[in-house]
């Protein structure tokens, strides 16, 4: 089987916009605390992603000098 026969797997929906859809009314106090501790977990990574993707992008146009 060719791998261009397999078609990507669907992608989720936009991901804010699924935690704003999230029925928050059966979570309890602990449930939501851990949910906040996840979502601060989860900004901490990006920006640190985005960080160091805009040091490279600095770096390869420094390089090129763009």
């Amino acid at each position: 089987m060719d791998t261009d026969d397999i078609a990507p797997p669907p992608r989720a929906g936009d991901p804010v916009a699924l935690l704003a859809k999230q029925d928050l009314d059966p979570l309890s106090v602990r449930e939501l605390e851990a949910r906040i501790a996840a979502l601060k977990a989860e900004i901490t990574r990006t920006r640190t992603h985005m960080s160091r993707a805009v040091s490279h992008r600095a770096v390869a146009e420094q390089l090129f000098k763009r």
